[in-house]
């Protein structure tokens, strides 16, 4: 692995190995997330999801862990280390809710419950999606190939991978332009931290279904995993082609380009990141703040700290921060 001189790629590593090391860390107890998926319906009639998938994301985007939850029901994620935390809600291989978690705890294990909400409208009687929902990522498979991916699914749910794989490449040799089957085979080889597989897997998803907002993102994720960030950068900027006001592709963008020393490029990437989620994407503070600073802009820089400070008021290196700020501040 290339040595990696610059303090904010450090910090970036350390999230990557932490977030592969998390479960071993903590093997014998930690941190537990659980809530209710609450489903308001108007009662207008139409056809309803009968499960959303429950996705846990590290900081950095690294899968942890995935359920399958059905209306009004309760997911739960075990042994997790303190961190920040994205909880993703899935319908059909399309993400419709997104939320931040912050795990910190003074005690070895507390458990934290956070409820998710999310409404479904009809207009004229007719099923209304969520607004990040298009047609084009729903996909119709045959009676045989839905039961073997419900299959797959339900394995990936268990950590059942070896299960899950063969399920996959089964439904795929029939058919093969089924991007949300090849979407689900690259999370399990990301699961199995098997990066270079993974990439095939959300490559072809892309390659069948280019504007597949879900597959372009995971396959910039993965990019980033493995320090190519130059490879990363076209990919995150044709997710921002798909949705343009992605906070995830803005930050995630805003980092490769941080990371191949363009700063100037990166930060309106993360400005625009923290316009659309300000407290979501409250870490854009940080790199931008390590721009500055890397800059010679120290009074910026310190302007950037406090504004992450009063997002995040309770961050681990706190005291480090305000002595910045104190320094720096005119």
């Amino acid at each position: 692995m290339r040595r990696i001189k610059n303090s904010t790629a450090l910090w970036l590593l350390f999230l990557l190995l932490v977030a592969g090391c998390a479960s071993t860390a903590r093997a014998q107890g930690g941190n537990v997330l659980y809530g209710d998926l609450i489903i308001e319906d108007d009662n207008s009639g139409g056809l309803r999801p009968i499960n959303y998938l429950i996705i846990l994301y590290s900081a950095n985007g690294y899968v942890q862990s995935r359920q399958t939850v059905s209306p009004n029901g309760r997911y739960r994620f075990n042994n997790l280390a303190d961190g920040e935390y994205d909880i993703v809600v899935e319908v059909e291989n399309t993400e419709v809710a997104r939320v931040r978690i912050q795990l910190r705890s003074p005690i070895y294990k507390t458990d934290f419950k956070h409820d998710i909400t999310l409404g479904w409208k009809s207009t004229n009687h007719q099923p209304a999606k969520p607004a990040s929902v298009t047609a084009e990522d729903f996909y119709t498979r045959t009676p045989g190939n839905q039961k073997i991916f419900a299959r797959a699914r339900e394995a990936i749910d268990k950590k059942r991978y070896d299960e899950s794989l063969h399920l996959l490449k089964e439904l795929l040799a029939t058919d093969a332009g089924d991007f949300q089957a090849w979407t689900e085979l690259g999370t399990v080889f990301l699961l199995e931290k098997n990066f270079s597989e993974a990439e095939k897997a959300y490559q072809e998803a892309v390659r069948v279904r280019p504007k597949f907002y879900l597959g372009l993102m995971n396959l910039g994720r993965v990019r980033l995993m493995q320090e190519r960030f130059d490879d990363a950068i076209p990919i995150f900027l044709r997710a921002l082609i798909v949705r343009a006001n992605s906070a995830d592709a803005n930050f995630y963008l805003g980092e490769a380009y941080l990371q191949i020393k363009k700063g100037s490029k990166a930060v309106g990437y993360f400005y625009e990141a923290l316009k659309l989620d300000p407290n979501g994407k409250a870490e854009a503070h940080l790199r931008l703040a390590a721009l500055y600073n890397g800059a010679g802009l120290k009074e910026r820089a310190a302007t950037e700290y406090a504004n992450f400070l009063k997002k995040k008021p309770d961050y681990p290196d706190k005291k480090k921060l305000q002595a910045y700020i104190a320094r720096n501040r005119k």
